[in-house]
């Protein structure tokens, strides 16, 4: 994923790079959302640490688990991933570990190219319209074609945006991550500046 100049390093210790959803297998696979496209974090052998779902960063005595293999679903999982974990070799296991987070050390990270991020960098930042503050990022989502099969790879990430004020059950605003429309990305002050189509931000009219 690419958009305007950012830092090329993950600015904390940890990266967050996937979700885990159900498990997908009898052997303890489990299904998960990747929050990254970068297909080499995935290799097996790589060291992967869990943490509960709310969590920033795994505990300080969670011990790495080695992902085994992993494989692309088709159908209506594609886009997601399915992982096979040392130590979850069961349905009962996999259904455990719904939910988790899976985190990778930022030292682990692959160089990235010009003008790429990490998703983990985007969630919690602040997102301004100008000088106007429109919500903090709470995910970052892509595209499909119809079906839901495959990403569209030309179209721009989308920032979910949780607004000021909104309601605690309202659905984030989608927010395009077009490279024209942004101003500046400062990712250690945990702000980025776009400058957005107006009517994008229904309320902002409210």
């Amino acid at each position: 994923m690419s958009q305007s100049s950012v830092n090329q390093t993950s600015l904390n210790q940890w990266t967050l790079v996937a979700v885990l959803l159900r498990p997908q297998g009898r052997r303890g696979e489990i299904l998960a959302d990747p929050l990254t496209d970068l297909p080499e974090i995935f290799s097996p052998g790589r060291s992967l640490w869990l943490a509960p779902a709310a969590a920033s960063a795994p505990s300080a005595d969670a011990a790495p688990l080695t992902l085994e293999e992993h494989w692309f679903p088709t159908g209506r999982n594609a886009g997601r991933i399915v992982l096979k974990l040392s130590g979850c070799d069961t349905i009962s296991a996999a259904e455990q570990l719904a939910q988790h987070q899976l985190f990778i050390r930022a030292s682990d990270l692959p160089a990235l190219e010009d003008g790429a991020f990490f998703v983990g960098d985007l969630i919690g930042c602040q997102l301004f319209n100008g000088e106007t503050l429109a919500g903090t990022i709470s995910a970052v989502e892509f595209a499909t074609t119809p079906d839901g099969r495959s990403r569209i790879e030309e179209a721009a990430p989308l920032l979910a945006i949780d607004l000021p004020n909104s309601a605690p059950d309202a659905e984030p605003t989608l927010v395009p991550f077009v490279q024209d429309w942004i101003v500046s990305i400062d990712l250690a002050a945990k702000r980025i500046v776009m400058h957005l189509p107006d009517g994008l931000l229904i309320a902002e009219d409210e």
